[in-house]
């Protein structure tokens, strides 16, 4: 959202938040707005104990296992709260290969990405799904009783994000999750281990930096840091202590900081306390843990890193140059090649992925990547790409398919891969490296998530991980389909297994700390081969060697080491379990265990039926003159919108009502708005100048055709749109006799296509885009209003002279005929409000460069966390060719932002100021603009 000095909207609904489980664990906030599935879902729901299951028809086995498992649980999860029950619809959304979860308000309703990811916890994915997002219900139901009514819910989840911090929702969560099962990422050495690494560094990080992160160094984010005090302050304060804030919050809701006031009132300390305060005393208990595990140096064999950046799944190569997926917060993820002398060659850009991934063999490289439907997003897949390092050549070997972590044989002929359908059944294939051809499918009768397979030396045997809610364990499986568990289920985070030999190189955390270990296929026995301070994944043969290239935790970020192969025993677990208090006064053991198996009675859910989901009445403020009420309905499906309003518009003492509607269901998008409207208007005659007044019925309908699409780091927009309206005036007052009282069917017509880069954190803008817009507004069904307007536009993005910075090129052009001869439809320079034109606008030029100056991550005491600070210059044209030339710009100048947090809220604020310049010849003072934008 954007706002000037010169505002001309602002709705109260800025701080709608979406509390998430991404794999990331990075909440997305936004205001509400959901992608669509195709029109032929089949859904149908399930109704129990205040839950409403919306799911697709071929999750109907897995629909009826959660009800059972959700309404099960529900008062556990929500007991320390003393929430016992609820009302909520949960849609299972299974289009998609990206594993995430949500709940929300405004509509009330959970989300669940039923796909499971090939890394997470030793679980159920479902179920762990369930018993965090369960939380997040509980919590909101706590602080609005769970009856949000009238209609309020956006206005409660607006006050939810003003008045509590994302780390006290998202760790409470997690200690939930942690608390009433066996697992949980509380209980994850490599979920913590970002903090853990900078505090036994010495890094100090701010309250502010480790909840609002950084565009330099690595920070635990508000999960993590959350989860840490969440378990301190139960530990302090007791089982119900949230019961009691929470109560506090919803019975004064009206304070400034309510959550840090009530937390002091019940636990002493108020969030920065609590989080100095866990600060040290994490680091004091890591500090012993240290001492207890013995750990190595290992030598970096990647350039070092000034700000945080991974090197993953280092692959020597037979030259000696070293392959690895970097991605840092100045570079998109691609792949490179690293020389002796740790000079970097960027080899490929790759898209989108579930998790970093990649695999080599025999001058071959193979990955998986997320691709996006067209049109209807909440679809997606993850098809497999190889590239030829010898030829050059790139390849997409699936389409529209479901297989994830693709790995090649030693030969780099065949890859092994994990192919999930839409009812969640898993299976492991075999494909063809050349063409994609799946060869052989093994069988999985017990349906276990199965994740990143690998062959052995001769392509004989594949080894791979399962997950059930019992845990993880090792398999192996031969051409035949004959298994043999190696591991057994474990809470371990076993991840990533590869044959070094006979034997098989894995990922865990025996010793507290996640090494890499190696197990003997014949005695079963488990010993360690690295002895990482932090932690050690990916390990990858070096040929012809008795060493190992993998992921060595650092700082930064993933770096890259050797080691010889040497087996070592596996070491004692010392891991601090930060948990323990919590899961002591929940007492619950695994909530999973002993579900009652019954069967629910499943219907239809009609889309046509429930398109109508009013939820909130807000309050809407268009600017200082114009504000009101407003219905917001949106269905839980995201495929129909609507709103209706009434505003005051005090300067004209009269009320303008309004209403809406978006269909999204089709493959176009139908927009339809109606406004009943007062008007007013002045004019000259003979007798100097009158004021009119009149009211008008409004009504506009527009159809748009979006359609996305994606290739490796390359994406593609496609937009045409096409609209009309029809405006019928009324009520006139002192008004001329030629005064028109009809505007019938104006067309609106436009095209855009855009062409964008993957993008880093860092990046002002993307490195290389391509941005062409055409309008087009005519009046062919009315004769007497006739006129016409055409524009372009065209954006080149380009880099800069040092990294992250952008330069971009805007050149724009508009004709306008009739009584559309005085109106702008193109960008115009900065300043144009405040300068006296010298002739009607056709064109204009606009020169911007933009970059960073520094990342202070500073925090000025509770007003304001500064991450970053960044420059630009400008220079401006306009009617190039009459009014100006290249040598005359008719503005330029410089302007600086810095991108913050302000009073600890999330939301990040863009505050900058622009110094303009204008050309001597319009005799016009230098102009000083304030800009104000905001992200959530």
């Amino acid at each position: 959202m954007h706002y000037k000095t010169k505002n001309n909207k602002f709705i109260i609904t800025a701080f709608i938040l979406l509390i998430s489980i991404a794999n990331t664990d990075k909440a997305t906030a936004q205001i509400f707005g959901g992608l669509q599935n195709p029109l032929g879902v089949n859904w149908r729901q399930i109704n129990t104990s205040g839950f409403q299951i919306i799911y697709p028809v071929e999750m109907e086995s897995e629909a009826q296992r959660m009800a059972n498992n959700i309404r099960y649980i529900f008062p556990k999860v929500g007991r320390s709260l003393n929430v016992r029950k609820t009302t909520i619809p949960i849609v299972f959304q299974n289009q998609g290969v990206i594993a995430n979860g949500f709940v929300q308000l405004g509509p009330k309703k959970s989300e669940f990405n039923t796909t499971p990811p090939q890394q997470f916890d030793s679980q159920d994915w479902l179920n762990n799904l369930a018993v965090h997002e369960l939380r997040h219900a509980a919590q909101f139901d706590k602080l609005t009783n769970g009856r949000p009514y009238p209609f309020p819910e956006q206005v409660y989840f607006a006050w939810m994000g003003i008045s509590i911090p994302l780390w006290f929702f998202e760790g409470d969560a997690v200690s939930n999750e942690t608390s009433l099962t066996n697992v949980g990422r509380g209980r994850q050495p490599n979920w913590i281990m970002p903090y853990r690494t900078a505090l036994l560094q010495g890094k100090n990080l701010s309250y502010s930096k480790a909840n609002f992160g950084s565009q330099k160094d690595v920070t635990p984010g508000y999960y993590q840091i959350g989860y840490l005090m969440a378990s301190q302050i139960r530990q302090a304060a007791g089982k119900f202590v949230f019961d009691s804030v929470l109560t506090d919050i919803k019975d004064r809701p009206v304070r400034i900081y309510p959550f840090a006031k009530s937390l002091k009132k019940f636990s002493s300390k108020n969030g920065k306390g609590w989080y100095e305060y866990t600060s040290a005393k994490v680091k004091a208990d890591w500090e012993k843990q240290a001492l207890l595990s013995p750990a190595k140096d290992y030598p970096v064999l990647n350039q070092e890193a000034k700000f945080a950046t991974d090197y993953s799944l280092p692959v020597k190569m037979p030259d000696g140059k070293i392959l690895t997926l970097k991605q840092s917060k100045a570079m998109a993820a691609a792949l490179v090649l690293i020389d002796q002398d740790k000079k970097e060659h960027r080899i490929q850009g790759i898209g989108q992925q579930e998790q970093p991934w990649f695999s080599y063999a025999n001058n071959l490289i193979v990955w998986d990547e997320v691709r996006l439907d067209p049109r209807f997003q909440q679809r997606s897949y993850s098809v497999i790409c190889t590239y030829n390092l010898q030829t050059k050549k790139l390849n997409k070997l699936s389409s529209k398919s479901r297989i994830f972590s693709p790995t090649l044989s030693a030969d780099g002929s065949k890859i092994v891969a994990v192919q999930i359908d839409l009812s969640n059944k898993v299976q492991l294939i075999v494909m063809d490296a050349a063409n994609g051809k799946v060869l052989q499918t093994y069988a999985n009768p017990e349906n276990l998530l199965i994740q990143t397979p690998s062959f052995n030396n001769d392509g004989t045997v594949i080894t791979y991980i399962s997950v059930k809610e019992a845990g993880k364990a090792l398999w192996t499986v031969d051409a035949d389909g004959k298994t043999t568990k190696l591991i057994s289920e474990t809470p371990q985070q076993l991840s990533r297994p590869v044959f070094i030999g006979a034997d098989i190189a894995f990922n865990a955390h025996y010793n507290g700390i996640n090494n890499i270990y190696s197990i003997d296929v014949n005695s079963k026995k488990i010993s360690a081969l690295s002895a990482s301070k932090y932690g050690a994944f990916n390990p990858s043969v070096i040929k012809g060697t008795d060493s190992i290239l993998f992921n060595n935790y650092n700082l930064f970020g993933y770096e890259i080491a050797q080691t010889k192969i040497e087996a070592q025993p596996a070491g004692k677990d010392n891991f601090v379990f930060f948990g323990a208090a919590a899961e002591k006064q929940e007492n619950t053991g695994n909530v999973f265990d002993n579900i009652p198996d019954s069967s629910f009675t499943s219907i239809p859910y009609h889309k046509l039926g429930h398109l109508i989901n009013v939820h909130s009445l807000i309050p809407v403020v268009e600017d200082e003159y114009k504000g009101g009420l407003q219905f917001n309905s949106n269905n839980l499906l995201n495929t129909f919108d609507a709103y209706a309003g009434v505003n005051y518009q005090r300067d004209l003492g009269r009320f303008e009502y309004n209403a809406g509607a978006s269909f999204k269901s089709l493959y176009p998008i139908f927009n339809l708005t109606y406004s009943n409207r007062p008007r007013r208007t002045f004019y000259a005659t003979g007798a100097g100048t009158k004021q009119g007044d009149w009211r008008e019925n409004y009504v506009k309908l527009q159809a748009v055709v979006p359609i996305n699409l994606s290739a490796q780091n390359h994406n593609y927009n496609f937009s045409v749109n096409a609209g009309t309206s029809y405006t019928q005036r009324y009520d006139t007052q002192n008004l001329p006799a030629n005064f028109v009282t009809a505007i019938r069917f104006p067309l609106e017509t436009g095209f855009t296509f855009t062409h964008t880069t993957r993008t880093a954190e860092r990046d002002i803008a993307p490195k290389w885009a391509q941005i062409v817009r055409f309008s087009y507004y005519s009046q062919p069904f009315d004769k007497q209003l006739s006129g016409d307007l055409f524009a372009v536009a065209g954006f080149l993005y380009f880099p800069g002279l040092a990294k992250n910075h952008s330069f971009l090129a805007n050149f724009n052009y508009q004709e306008a005929t009739g009584i559309r001869t005085y109106n702008n439809d193109i960008n115009t320079v900065y300043g144009y409000n405040n300068i006296m034109a010298k002739s009607r606008l056709k064109n204009t030029l606009l020169f911007n460069y933009r970059f960073p100056l520094f990342y202070p991550d500073a925090e000025l005491g509770p007003l304001a966390y500064i991450r970053n600070v960044r420059g630009g210059v400008f220079c401006h044209y306009e009617n190039l060719g009459t009014d100006s030339n290249l040598s005359q710009p008719k503005t330029y100048g410089f302007e600086l932002h810095g991108n913050m947090n302000l009073l600890r809220y999330q939301p990040n604020v863009d505050l900058g100021t622009r110094f303009v310049f204008v050309n001597k010849e319009y005799h016009h003072n230098p102009i000083f603009e304030l800009i104000v934008n905001y992200t959530f």
